[in-house]
C-alpha cells in the first residue's frame, strides 16, 4: 500500500493546496499597489507606526495586536491591501486572520521599504 500523501495547509481558503494559491495571492508586488483602487491597511506595530513619519496616502493604521477589536469591521465585499516594514510575520499573521474572516486580503511583498524602493508614493502621517 502507497503511503497517503498529506497536503500542506491551505493558507487562502481555496481549493488549491499550493502555498501559492492561483486564485488568491497572498502578496502584492509593491509596484503594482494603486492606493485609489483598493482598501489599504497600514499594520506595522504601534511602536514602528510612531517611529515613522511616512504611510502610504489613503492607508489606515489598523493595530495588528488588537485585530479582534477591528476585523468585524472590514468590508468582504472590497479587496484589502496590507502592509508593515518589511512584509514580513506581521503582514502573513494579519493575511491569516483576514482570510478566516472572509476577507480578500493580500499583503505587499517586502512591506513599506520595497513599497518606497519600487517609487511608491508616501505621504507624511
Amino acid at each position: 500500500m502507497e503511503p497517503k500523501i498529506i497536503q500542506p495547509p491551505k493558507r487562502c481558503g481555496c481549493a488549491n493546496p499550493s502555498e501559492k494559491c492561483e486564485e488568491l495571492a497572498r502578496t502584492i508586488r509593491p509596484g503594482k499597489v494603486d492606493p485609489d483602487a483598493v482598501l489599504v491597511f497600514d499594520v506595522r506595530r504601534e511602536a514602528d507606526y510612531a517611529a515613522s513619519n511616512e504611510t502610504i496616502p489613503g492607508a489606515l493604521w489598523k493595530n495588528p495586536d488588537k485585530i479582534d477589536a477591528w476585523i468585524g469591521a472590514v468590508p468582504r465585499t472590497l479587496d484589502v491591501v496590507i502592509y508593515c516594514v518589511r512584509g514580513g510575520a506581521v503582514s502573513n499573521a494579519v493575511v491569516d486572520r483576514l482570510h478566516a474572516a472572509g476577507v480578500k486580503a493580500r499583503y505587499i511583498e517586502g512591506g513599506l521599504e520595497a513599497y518606497k524602493a519600487a517609487g511608491g508614493k508616501v505621504a507624511r502621517k
